[in-house]
């Protein structure tokens, strides 16, 4: 009952504008406060035998400190309610519901834009600061041996962890670049998800008429992209516009269709996968025009069409996994400094491939290393991007104390331009219901690069979750 109170409270005093004063600020720290101590002094209550309805929320909160500036980068609370319920005839329902708010407007300054984001799947924003977003609602049933999943939902593809080579159904939301969980940086799409057992194999047909792109942080937020490899830059002399962005939006013609094989052979897991969809980041076109007496480039962003060809692999042998993926994306397209190219921008086919081993030799503790690669087809020359790029993850993890308390550590470093990622964390799970955690997230290399143009955003990070 007291939980509830407090939650219902929450609601109330939630700031509809945004936590600006010294007074809001103290209210948002009182309620996360609030919710720590009722968890702390208040068990989960046990579900009853033969529930019909399964009825969850998760209460999150998140403090991230900037090292460079001294400054709070996010005090974010979120709560993510979850129905999983039976409707008729075997149809079962999940809806998950997140309402987010933050005291410091760095992220998204302003509130989020959704440009990328089609009117169907869009958050509703609450002032500055809070938004609240309908993030799965789909219903699941048997159809004979067949299983349906039709609504707003996640799909993964792949084996990969940190970076993407098949893991491109759903569009990614870079907020915070990508130092979130995919489960909470994947954008949910509206989608038809069929499987069909075929002999020896399992097929997976998808239908995606939900034309929603990756979110791109807005100009002036905390993790705005701002390497030349990644946003188009004016020569001296020229002036420079940006126009808005060219989104398909006819409901059938532009929607994305995929498909994936799977099965296991001699112990082998084995898929093979094809999507045909709009690439998820823009393409800038751009041209020349004469306005007055100055030159203007103008930047016409676009999404096109791509087609994705692909597999994964794997299997454990002893204390050793052995697992990877392979994509090749059919005209991709990339930006050129050529100034005499009239578009701006090179087609290409792009051969991207991952190849991890996991090894759990140690109680309790797994080393994970991974290599990725992305290849261009076409002549480099006059691509911004190089025409090869290496990046390697390795990845610690050491369960103690009955698995209450993990410690992990993430490198990633790109061969290419050398800069990194280093991301130390310490989770323990204070009881079943609820988890505190602390760590750290290092930037370092050229600021032309990925990874180092973020050089400035190091912080320290410390979050805790309760489920009730």
């Amino acid at each position: 009952m007291l939980r509830r109170y407090i939650i219902k409270a929450f609601g109330i005093k939630l700031p509809v504008s945004g936590l600006r004063s010294r007074g809001e600020c103290s209210r948002f720290a009182f309620v996360a406060a609030s919710l720590l101590a009722v968890a702390l002094l208040e068990p989960m209550p046990a579900c009853a035998e033969g529930t019909a309805a399964t009825i969850y929320t998760t209460a999150s909160l998140e403090w991230a400190f900037g090292t460079d500036g001294g400054d709070t980068q996010k005090l974010e609370l979120t709560l993510e309610p979850r129905l999983e319920a039976p409707l008729v005839r075997g149809i079962e329902l999940t809806t998950i519901v997140r309402l987010r708010a933050d005291a410091f407007d760095e992220l998204d300054p302003g509130g989020a834009v959704q440009e990328e984001v089609s009117p169907i799947s869009r958050s509703l924003l609450i002032g500055d600061r809070s938004d609240l977003a309908l993030r799965e609602l789909y219903i699941e049933t048997a159809l004979g041996s067949a299983y349906l999943k039709l609504g707003k939902q996640q799909i993964v593809w792949g084996r990969a962890d940190v970076l993407k080579v098949l893991d491109i159904v759903n569009p990614q939301d870079f907020r915070e670049f990508i130092l979130d969980e995919f489960l909470e940086s994947r954008i949910p799409l509206w989608a038809a998800n069929l499987e069909i057992p075929v002999g020896a194999f399992d097929l997976q047909l998808l239908w995606i008429p939900d034309q929603t792109y990756n979110e791109i942080p807005p100009a002036g937020a905390l993790f705005e992209f701002t390497a030349s490899t990644v946003m188009p830059t004016a020569p001296p002399g020229f002036l420079l516009d940006i126009e808005r962005v060219r989104r398909p939006d006819r409901f059938f013609a532009d929607s994305d269709a995929g498909m994936e094989i799977s099965t296991l052979w001699k112990g082998w897991d084995l898929t093979l996968n094809y999507m045909f969809h709009y690439y998820d980041v823009p393409v800038i076109y751009r041209h020349v025009e004469r306005r007055g007496d100055r030159a203007t480039i103008v930047v016409t962003p676009g999404y096109e069409r791509t087609h994705l060809l692909g597999g994964t692999f794997s299997n454990a042998f002893g204390e050793l996994t052995v697992r990877g993926e392979v994509g090749v994306s059919f005209d991709r397209f990339f930006s050129t400094n050529r100034v005499s190219d009239e578009d701006g921008v090179i087609r290409t086919d792009e051969l991207a491939y991952v190849l991890g081993l996991d090894w759990f030799g140690l109680e309790e503790t797994m080393v994970s290393l991974q290599v990725f690669q992305s290849y261009l087809t076409s002549d480099p020359r006059g691509l911004i991007r190089d025409d090869l790029t290496t990046t390697v993850t390795l990845f610690l993890r050491r369960a103690l104390l009955n698995d209450t308390l993990v410690v992990s550590a993430i490198w990633l470093q790109d061969l290419t331009i050398a800069d990194g990622l280093v991301r130390p964390k310490i989770g323990y799970a204070l009881r079943d219901d609820l988890e505190v955690w602390a760590g750290a997230d290092v930037f370092y290399g050229s600021a032309s690069g990925l990874y180092g143009e973020f050089g400035r955003n190091d912080r320290l990070v410390a979050g805790l979750a309760v489920t009730f």
